[in-house]
């Protein structure tokens, strides 16, 4: 076996917040812009992305771990205002 991955296996990425792997379309990517994190719904931002599940309860994980200032490798906590605001407006119905 040459350890590839099979042509049909689904991507997985892992939520910075909860540390779970899941499939790459059921998590959000985020990117880092201007200091703050920007919701990534689309997938084709550019630059270093972080991963994390459309929950507020994995999002205040994620902010109380400091797991986005690790992953975007930042030098002060990026604003996680407008990802809040992003994830609460998907959570309504």
């Amino acid at each position: 076996m040459s350890g590839r991955t099979l042509p049909a296996a689904c991507p997985e990425r892992t939520c910075v917040g909860c540390r779970q792997r899941a499939a790459k379309s059921e998590l959000l990517r985020v990117v880092m812009r201007e200091g703050a994190c920007v919701p990534d719904h689309r997938g084709t931002l550019p630059g270093r992305g972080a991963y994390v599940h459309p929950a507020l309860a994995c999002l205040d994980l994620a902010v109380r771990r400091r797991a986005f200032t690790r992953a975007f490798k930042a030098p002060a906590a990026p604003d996680t205002a407008a990802l809040r605001r992003f994830v609460e407006q998907q959570a309504a119905p």
